[in-house]
């Protein structure tokens, strides 16, 4: 067994967080966090979802429990506009199982920020400018100067600046559509007996669909939480700069909406949707809402020398998967027993790269197909029943990877 060492982790978010943690169990002696932000992440108050399974895998190996605010999810009801029925909610075209929890970003952030133990040293406000590898570990340049590391884990996100030192020509490609994302408080909800709290709605639309469901607020209450997918008009002035050769991946902060965006976002809740979700999206407010165009990719590997990337710095998958924070706490599991078994540093990071690279290649290609079902090839949704959805799903979902692959152990 391996102990002792100095690890940085680039970036101090959900990834970081579990990263640093999984550092400290698997025997790092001194562990430092860069995070460029200087404000408190709980701040950010949008949704996650876990998998039941998937959940018990990670709470078993420590990384999430179930003193970690949650609300429960049991079914999945898909609906769809029908004009000919004044039904509010639309026609449910299927119901189907649903087995999962509901998290909000900010007060789940918050618990794993307070696992970190008091010996890590977190240094909000400190963005990494540079990493150079070297054959026994890494130099680490910020403004206050230049530190040496055993290992550095790139916990980045997309933008990771430690996957661009060690995978350069590595671009996020933008896949041709967009996502939407609000979430506001359940008490501005009308009609919320309409919608029961266990039910995630995907709402379908040629061309795009909504999902909602409520998540914790972190104070014993309930947000709503939603986010549409759909491709905008190509003759839609978008005012984002997609050319990735010239800006590199973007999205626009709440408060950030452009005008046009936001009056498709109003014909997409106007004409597309029925009532009562289009009422929805139509009650979050400027400040409650941004935008991320949609890309994906995968690095050709996990590892190169002593850099190590975990979550999105990795593998970038379309949310649609709904895998991506358990993509990261599973990266984090693997990173923790790589490093507490290898009696060396090269053999920790092929343990885990030889894991987390097929890993997140599968989730990235599952996205990609979900995509093009619920998005960019869309069935005639008004045909469908359950029995037609459900085998529709089956081939698009392809190897059951839906909620993040099984963690093997």
């Amino acid at each position: 067994m391996m102990r002792g060492g100095k690890v940085a982790v680039v970036g101090g978010s959900i990834a970081g967080c579990a990263a640093a943690l999984a550092a400290h169990r698997g025997g790092a002696d001194e562990i430092t966090v860069y995070e460029r932000a200087s404000g408190d992440l709980a701040d950010r108050g949008v949704g996650l979802a876990v998998h039941d399974a998937r959940y018990a895998e990670l709470e078993s190996a420590g990384y999430l429990d179930a003193g970690m605010p949650w609300v429960r999810m049991a079914r999945r009801r898909w609906y769809v506009r029908d004009d000919a029925t004044d039904a509010p909610l639309g026609r449910e075209i299927a119901e189907t199982p649903f087995p999962f929890r509901t998290y909000n970003w900010g007060p789940l952030w918050r618990e794993l920020r307070s696992r970190v133990p008091k010996t890590a040293d977190f240094r909000a406000g400190t963005p990494v400018e540079a990493l150079h590898p070297g054959p026994d570990g890494v130099r680490v340049d910020t403004a206050d100067g230049t530190e040496e590391f055993d290992l550095v884990v790139g916990a980045d996100g997309y933008r990771s600046v430690a996957r661009t030192s060690a995978f350069g020509d590595v671009r996020p490609a933008y896949a041709g559509y967009l996502a939407w994302r609000g979430a506001f408080p359940e008490a501005r909800l009308a009609d919320p007996h309409l919608w029961a709290e266990h039910d995630c709605a995907y709402v379908v639309f040629p061309g795009g669909h909504v999902i909602l469901y409520r998540i914790p607020d972190g104070a014993g209450g309930h947000r709503v939480n939603w986010v549409l997918y759909t491709a905008p008009p190509p003759d839609l002035d978008l005012g984002l700069g997609l050319d990735l050769r010239l800006t590199g991946p973007t999205s626009l902060p709440p408060g950030g909406l452009t005008r046009a965006l936001a009056a498709h976002l109003a014909y997409v809740a106007d004409a597309l949707v029925p009532p009562f979700w289009g009422a929805l999206l139509r009650e979050t407010a400027p400040d409650e809402l941004f935008l991320q165009p949609m890309y994906d990719f995968t690095a050709p590997r996990c590892t190169a020398g002593r850099v190590l990337l975990v979550g999105d710095a990795a593998a970038v998958a379309r949310p649609h998967t709904g895998a991506g924070a358990v993509k990261a706490l599973q990266d984090a599991t693997v990173l923790e027993a790589a490093l507490a078994t290898a009696d060396t540093w090269a053999e920790a990071l092929d343990t885990y790269d030889t894991d987390r690279t097929v890993s997140g290649r599968s989730m990235v290609d599952l996205g990609r197909r979900l995509g093009t079902a619920l998005v960019q090839d869309t069935p005639d949704w008004r045909a469908m029943d359950r029995t037609a959805l459900e085998a529709w799903w089956k081939r698009a979902d392809g190897s059951g990877a839906f909620g993040g692959r099984e963690l093997k152990r």
